[in-house]
């Protein structure tokens, strides 16, 4: 991968200055700011710019993100006289600010780690039962040519929501004999795996993503004095995700059309010319399998389709009781006011029967399909315990599905569990880590130095883009989208914030989806990205020729991303107009391509 990227040494030669240059700037220009909340230093920027500056040139997350969080803590120590009681005092509050929280007791983070290793282990087990691939492989019998082919796995990528991991690992290998058949190039499975899979997870408001990125946003949120919390801000953001959206409609409209550019072209023609899938000098560095019996196909869909549906149900329908009835059953207040009952049974039965009947009547009200009910439900609802009680029994329920259906044995079944387990430890450690800059830059208040700083220089006008290409550039130096959106979303939104004229207005909105979209289409086009690789591996390709055939795709949605969405948004334009007009751009590139591109 050193062709096409620079080596420690090189990126430590440009990085280096441009951090001491930052730092010197600041120190002569602005070395102290005022805040509502009193003066902050110059030197609170620095453990988010050494996060970013250490994960360009080592591309270790943990150790960038370790090393920024003990700066963050050793410079708070520095603002009060040092002693062992200080030391202790503030190893106290960092350690509480990333678990319980300092004001009382806050079980968020807790449920949030909770759903991330019960949804990575429901799924685990899901895969291993055979049901998600006996659902893909009958579907693949849809494939009767290239561009079915091709459309067919882009449909699967996209309903296959519930993370990039399991959706890469299912799409690829259950497609590849097919695409191999119909003489589509592995680099064009590749770009097709890679463009529905980080995308659509992060889209799903049920999925692996989901937990982190509202875990993220929550803690934000109480940064600046929100009184949204992380489901709801997940919620507002989602018009606003143009890259994402673009890109699966642009994955579609490029199966169809049977049109390609650039490297991919060039693969494409080869594979139809001379039907080598891949090139010669090809280092496919994998060839994952996705068994599949196609005689159990109806018994084995059975284990995917009754544990996901519960898990859709449960959370949906959790949200709604928790979030707009009062007297649900789910509710504390309810059982609160059963128990201040008196000792009359025929009260309390009563009392059940009505609280059941008014829970019915909230259900199947027409209020259902109301946007603006459903946002009232999720700002009141409890979400984070919803989605981690729903995680935990759609587990349960995948155990026996497997067990029943499948007829898989319980090793087997273990087996699973625990690798989802070990799968739900690199998001968690992720998480902490995001939890330990956001209290560094609590305590250090970068937050508002930066909010200080930029709020008279910087319009709303251009900041989401500014975001979108800051969050893309990270992303693709470092390669992970997930460590960038833990360094940016507690330094840009604040800033968003004050821009937005301490309101969470549209400004704050756009950048919410500007940072999770720029982190995703970085990842895309970085050659170090799990993701990527993982892409390659699960397609048999060759990572290198992955990376260089997919980045004109990935660059050309974001051009379009930032000119039709983030832009014409900021100025005001609803969101859904700027993605029609995507749309329509995308539509309009590829007929073109069409008549001015011989065959």
């Amino acid at each position: 991968m050193g062709r096409l990227f620079l080596n420690y040494k090189q990126k430590a030669f440009i990085c280096v200055p441009i951090f001491i240059v930052i730092c010197v700037a600041l120190i002569w220009q602005f070395p102290n700011v005022i805040s509502d909340d009193g003066t902050v230093r110059w030197y609170s920027v620095l453990p988010p710019l050494m996060a970013i500056t250490l994960a360009v040139i080592t591309t270790r997350l943990f150790l960038s993100l370790g090393i920024a969080v003990g700066t963050g803590l050793l410079l708070a120590l520095g603002q009060q006289k040092l002693s062992i009681k200080s030391f202790y005092t503030e190893v106290v509050w960092f350690v509480r600010a990333v678990t319980v929280g300092n004001n009382g007791i806050d079980l968020f983070n807790f449920w949030v780690i909770l759903f991330v290793l019960f949804m990575m282990s429901m799924i685990s087990v899901v895969i291993a039962s055979g049901g998600i691939g006996s659902a893909i492989s009958l579907l693949s019998y849809l494939a009767k040519g290239v561009r079915s082919t091709q459309l067919i796995t882009a449909l699967m990528g996209t309903a296959i929501f519930i993370g990039d991991y399991s959706n890469a690992m299912l799409v690829g290998p259950t497609m590849r004999p097919i695409t191999d058949k119909y003489k589509v190039c592995r680099e064009k499975l590749a770009y097709i795996v890679d463009s529905t899979s980080a995308p659509i997870a992060g889209l799903a408001f049920v999925s692996t993503w989901i937990g982190y990125e509202v875990g993220l946003f929550n803690s934000v949120a109480e940064t600046i004095g929100l009184d949204s919390d992380g489901y709801s801000m997940f919620f507002d953001a989602l018009p606003f995700r143009f890259y994402c959206i673009l890109t699966i409609l642009f994955v579609i409209v490029n199966a169809i059309s049977g049109r390609d550019y650039g490297m991919m072209r060039r693969a494409q023609k080869r594979a139809q010319e001379t039907g080598n899938v891949s090139e010669p000098d090809a280092k496919v560095m994998g060839g994952i399998k996705v068994d599949s019996d196609f005689e159990k196909i109806s018994t084995q869909i059975l284990s995917a389709f009754i544990p996901l549906i519960l898990l859709f149900g449960l959370i949906l329908g959790g949200l709604w009781i928790d979030g707009k009835s009062a007297n649900s059953i789910l509710s504390l207040s309810t059982w609160k006011q059963l128990s201040s009952m008196t000792n009359n049974w025929g009260e309390i039965i009563a009392g059940i029967v009505n609280i059941i009947l008014e829970t019915l009547k909230t259900l199947f009200t027409l209020e259902v399909f109301s946007l603006s009910a459903w946002r009232d439900a999720l700002s009141n609802a409890n979400n984070v315990k919803i989605l981690a009680s729903a995680a935990i029994s759609s587990f349960i329920a995948s155990i026996i599905c497997a067990r029943v259906f499948s007829k898989r044995s319980y090793s087997e079944i273990l087996t699973a569990a625990k690798e989802g387990l070990s799968g739900a430890l690199l998001p968690i450690v992720i998480i902490l880590c995001a939890w330990g800059i956001k209290a560094s830059c609590d305590k250090l208040m970068t937050g508002q130095y930066i909010s200080s700083l930029l709020s008279d220089v910087v319009s709303p006008l251009w900041f989401p883009a500014l975001v979108f290409i800051v969050a893309s550039l990270t992303s693709f130096a470092t390669g992970t989208s997930w460590g960038t959106m833990a360094i940016l979303i507690p330094t840009a939104i604040p800033v968003a914030y004050v821009l937005d004229g301490d309101v969470y207005g549209i400004t704050t909105m756009i950048c919410l989806g500007a940072v999770l979209d720029g982190a995703i289409f970085g990842d895309h086009c970085s050659p170090i990205s799990d993701t990527t690789i993982l892409s390659a591996i699960v397609s048999s390709c060759d990572p290198m020729h992955h990376v260089r055939t997919q980045m004109p795709y990935a660059l050309t949605v974001a051009v379009i991303a930032l000119l039709c969405g983030y832009l014409p948004a900021a100025l005001g334009l609803p969101s859904y107009i700027g993605i029609l007009i995507g749309f329509g751009v995308i539509v309009l590139f590829y007929y073109l391509l069409s008549r001015f591109q011989k065959e």
